[in-house]
């Protein structure tokens, strides 16, 4: 399969590189800290690498949790100093895996100690967080400081696929985008989590779910958006039970819920195309349905995460009694990152994406390419612009072009 597109400069060898080792320090304990720490740990065991990897520092916010958490997932040292971690000398970069609200004040602070960053996705809670982290990460690229955001699906080698079948040629001009993220983990019983709070999380479905579809629609196409026309925004859940809550109570404290349960919006695409979006967690049935449908004058392809090593295809130019969606099952050795793990036919799960861009960043450091584009800074700002202008449209209910919020 031919290489895939490259858009910015995550991508190739670079002078100032390092050698040797590349010491790592984790920010964040929790779900993200222990997808990354798998990622650290096993990189070096599926990829041939310029750099051995050292998982130098762990932070969190409770002592005993986070030095628990080191031992359980092989970290050498733990704090809950984050800022001891990332100026120690044994640390080259970054790993930001902590809730939205910090993304800002830790980058930034790793970025002025002249560290790689390594972001979680969205880039930021806010715009304007997002707006300093990208100057920050401007200035630091002047120093050979480098940037890039976890989003971890652009490394399932069917959205590989899907991006060079589209950068090929192979569906003609796209005319739809159709993309959805549903998830139904966030019922009436689900707890006052911070990922419901908006001066933590920034936003809801919106920026934990779109983000990723936006940012796979752009990869695949190569097309910007350049229009919210139209959004809705809806908190189906206004109230929920405060986490902590001390046992033996009667009555159940309850909060208020600040962040929205999901977004829909349509967009128009740089291309020409037109796009739509949704993100919920409140699809019952969906568990992670993670899924894009591109249609164009020559074809279509379709992609679901929950079947995550297929990727859907409809050769539009062929013989019409031959016409029908193929499903490709992208594990042979051919397919981005597939020739790195098992023999074809023996599936990848959720944890592989972020190994392999685990492996991607260390290339890139150690002065080596990328086998697939990794979204930098720069390129995350322009998901977080789209969430952004998809925000505004629907709460002033009229259409928001993006070079309003750049």
């Amino acid at each position: 399969m031919p290489k895939a597109r490259t858009k910015n400069g995550s991508r190739g060898a670079r002078q100032g590189a390092l050698t040797g080792t590349m010491g790592v320090a984790l920010l964040g304990t929790k779900f993200m800290g222990r997808a990354h720490s798998i990622a650290w740990a096993n990189a070096p065991k599926f990829f041939d690498l310029p750099l051995q990897i050292d998982k130098a520092w762990v932070a969190g916010r409770s002592d005993a949790d986070t030095h628990e958490f080191g031992r359980r997932w092989g970290w050498r040292a733990s704090t809950i100093d984050w800022r001891e971690a990332i100026v120690h000398p044994a640390v080259q970069l970054v790993d930001v895996a902590t809730p939205n609200h910090v993304h800002r004040e830790m980058a930034l602070a790793a970025l002025d100690a002249n560290r790689h960053v390594a972001c979680e996705k969205p880039l930021a809670g806010t715009i304007k967080d997002a707006r300093e982290m990208r100057d920050a990460a401007r200035r630091a690229a002047k120093r050979g400081v480098r940037t890039f955001v976890w989003f971890n699906y652009r490394r399932a080698p069917a959205v590989a696929l899907a991006h060079a079948l589209v950068a090929q040629g192979r569906i003609g001009r796209v005319f739809h985008i159709r993309a959805a993220y549903l998830q139904d983990w966030g019922g009436a019983s689900t707890p006052l989590v911070w990922r419901f709070q908006g001066n933590v999380a920034g936003s809801g479905a919106h920026g934990d779910l779109n983000a990723h579809i936006i940012d796979m629609a752009r990869f695949i196409t190569g097309e910007e958006v350049t229009e919210v026309v139209g959004a809705l925004e809806e908190t189906f859940i206004k109230e929920r039970a405060v986490v902590g809550e001390a046992k033996g109570r009667r009555a159940k404290i309850m909060g208020t819920s600040t962040v929205d349960d999901c977004v829909l919006f349509l967009a128009r695409m740089s291309g020409g195309a037109v796009a739509s979006f949704e993100s919920t967690r409140l699809a019952t049935g969906n568990k992670n349905r993670n899924c894009i449908e591109i249609n164009g004058e020559r074809g279509a392809i379709r992609f679901n995460f929950e079947r995550m090593n297929e990727l859907e295809f409809w050769d539009d130019t062929v013989a019409p009694e031959l016409r029908g969606w193929t499903t490709i099952l992208c594990t042979d050795s051919a397919h981005a990152y597939a020739q790195n793990y098992w023999p074809a036919g023996h599936l990848i799960g959720y944890e592989h994406g972020f190994i392999s861009q685990a492996a991607d960043i260390t290339r890139v450091l150690g002065g080596a390419a990328a086998e697939i584009a990794i979204p930098d800074f720069e390129d995350a700002w322009k998901t977080q612009c789209v969430l952004e202008a998809a925000i505004r449209s629907a709460r002033r209910r009229r259409p928001i072009a993006i070079s309003e919020v750049e």
